[in-house]
């Protein structure tokens, strides 16, 4: 089985952390269905294979010298969860090993998604840090400055994550090649 552990820069603090959702069959067919029955919800009630999700908190040190204000340093704190099916029983002969091809590919899809949202980080930190102005006493402009980057990068972010899923889904992508091999399989 792959790690989850990717090579991250250096972050203030990050975790990882899997969760499992029981499925059941004994066929691949029947796995997937399970899938579609108890995978993650995301938006509007719409059940995935797999989910990627995370928090991200930050501990900056803004800087007054005189009415100038700059964001000094900017400490991110990360958690990414990696929410994965497991089936209930234990798989054995051809459905285990059709099983394991599955779920390995379905883990490094998500993986990628845990990689971009380690990138969106780094890309926050390069345009928080050093962040000024010269006129601005208890440092609003330049929290507003900061939002607005941040409103930037987490929108690409998650037009990235969205091209990413269209591309591996899409008739002829990995996730739905994955698919088609569970399913047409033992």
């Amino acid at each position: 089985m792959l790690s989850l552990s990717v090579p991250v820069t250096a972050l203030a603090s990050e975790r990882e952390a899997v969760k499992t959702y029981a499925i059941a069959g004994r066929t691949g067919a029947e796995l997937y269905a399970s899938i579609g029955e108890r995978g993650p919800m995301i938006g509007k009630g719409r059940r995935v294979i797999a989910h990627t999700g995370f928090r991200l908190t930050w501990k900056r040190d803004y800087q007054q010298d005189g009415k100038a204000c700059r964001l000094a340093s900017a400490e991110p704190t990360l958690t990414i969860t990696y929410t994965l099916p497991k089936p209930a029983e234990r798989l054995t002969g051809s459905l285990a090993r059709s099983w394991t091809s599955f779920i390995d590919g379905v883990r490094r899809h998500e993986l990628e998604h845990g990689r971009f949202i380690r990138e969106m980080v780094a890309e926050i930190s390069q345009a928080s840090i050093g962040l000024s102005a010269p006129d601005d006493p208890g440092c609003r402009l330049v929290r507003q400055m900061l939002n607005t980057r941040l409103k930037e990068i987490s929108g690409r972010n998650g037009q990235r994550h969205s091209a990413y899923d269209r591309a591996e889904l899409t008739e002829g992508g990995n996730v739905h090649q994955l698919i088609l091999a569970l399913v047409n399989g033992p």
